[in-house]
């Protein structure tokens, strides 16, 4: 792609959700917000939002990462393992902990910051359900650690983590004054993970490309732009309880991310020959070792231990007042922000197939 028609075309849409943001309104009353991280993907997005919003920011963190983002907010230099010194003193509205993954963190900041803050907003996973085999909602059982003493972040452990997370943010601040968060997969421009960059990436680069089950697989993700919407909304309302963070049963489902990315391609990569689906089942899938979710990012089966994968509830938090782009544009601004990146990230994805690897499962027999 010409440069010259690159810049044209991210130009008009729109690469930094500070852009997304500049038509916002400010909030009735300014809050002091406390974000746990805040330098990387939803962070950036949550920090982004709320100076829309008129709202002061802290960040406490490690100080590795994007320290050149956002210079304006004022930052606190600590770790969560254990060095809190830097939150000794100082008061805030509401904490956003957006990198919690172990009890102990969450138990040190909360018991440290429940007297000097008001409400505690945790980012937890709708991998904390105990099974994802049926739908879910916030009522349903959460999953339970084998060893509650372990710290090994893992996929048999992500999820129960983050649940033992949730209630440790409640045993510190209280029912009333802790907002948990279960986002599904989270999405849209600084993902970095590429599971969802995947599919407007490949689209771009055109020709026959494999596309996982049917086109009418249902599936459910988060543009983070709509979850940092939510939550600061969440934090102005003064909301409480747990909220399921993701796009509605039934709203979305892979044929529509499919032609979503291959439009997005059309108008920001214009690829020499478009971008063509080939459909391949399940089992088909299975029999060339084909992984869902990593080898095809973002689709699970809707069957046996993954038939309730895409079908959580989201009623709570779509009556508190959750709204979800469309697939159209979370694919064009992921694609925008992807044809930026450093050339090594655009060819090295973090998931899905090679090209080499997605030839060879084209050309096997059906």
């Amino acid at each position: 792609m010409k440069r010259r028609t690159f810049l044209a075309a991210t130009a008009a849409v729109g690469l930094s959700s500070q852009s997304t943001w500049a038509q916002a309104t400010k909030a009735t009353k300014p809050l002091r917000i406390l974000i746990l991280g805040g330098t990387r993907f939803i962070g950036l997005h949550m920090a982004e939002y709320a100076l829309s919003r008129g709202h002061s920011l802290t960040f406490f963190n490690r100080g590795r990462t994007k320290t050149d983002r956002l210079p304006q907010i004022e930052r606190i230099l600590g770790d969560r393992n254990g060095q809190l010194e830097g939150l000794a003193t100082g008061s805030w509205d509401a904490v956003i902990d957006n990198s919690g993954y172990v009890p102990r963190h969450v138990t040190l900041t909360g018991e440290l910051l429940k007297a000097r803050a008001n409400r505690y907003l945790f980012i937890s996973s709708i991998s904390a359900y105990a099974s994802l085999a049926t739908p879910n909602d916030e009522r349903s059982p959460v999953g339970k650690l084998a060893d509650p003493s372990t710290e090994t972040v893992d996929g048999a452990t992500y999820g129960p983590l983050k649940a033992a997370c949730e209630t440790a943010a409640e045993r510190s601040f209280g029912a009333a004054r802790t907002i948990v968060l279960r986002p599904g997969l989270i999405v849209g421009p600084e993902d970095n993970t590429d599971r969802f960059t995947y599919w407007p990436a490949r689209a771009a680069r055109g020709g026959d490309m494999l596309a996982p089950g049917q086109p009418t697989d249902p599936i459910q993700v988060i543009d983070a732009r709509d979850l940092a919407a939510f939550a600061v909304l969440a934090l102005e309302q003064q909301l409480a309880g747990t909220f399921n963070i993701v796009s509605a049963s039934g709203q979305f489902n892979m044929g529509q991310l499919i032609q979503a990315s291959i439009t997005a391609a059309s108008k920001l990569a214009k690829p020499a020959q478009p971008a063509k689906p080939i459909w391949r089942s399940a089992e088909f899938l299975e029999k060339q070792n084909v992984a869902p979710w990593s080898d095809m990012p973002v689709w699970v089966p809707p069957v046996g231990d993954g038939a309730g994968f895409a079908a959580t509830s989201t009623d709570r938090a779509r009556r508190a007042g959750l709204t979800i782009r469309s697939l159209e544009v979370t694919a064009r601004d992921t694609l925008a922000w992807h044809l930026q990146r450093p050339l090594k990230e655009q060819q090295e994805l973090k998931a899905g197939l090679s090209a080499e690897r997605e030839t060879t499962v084209l050309n096997a027999k059906t």
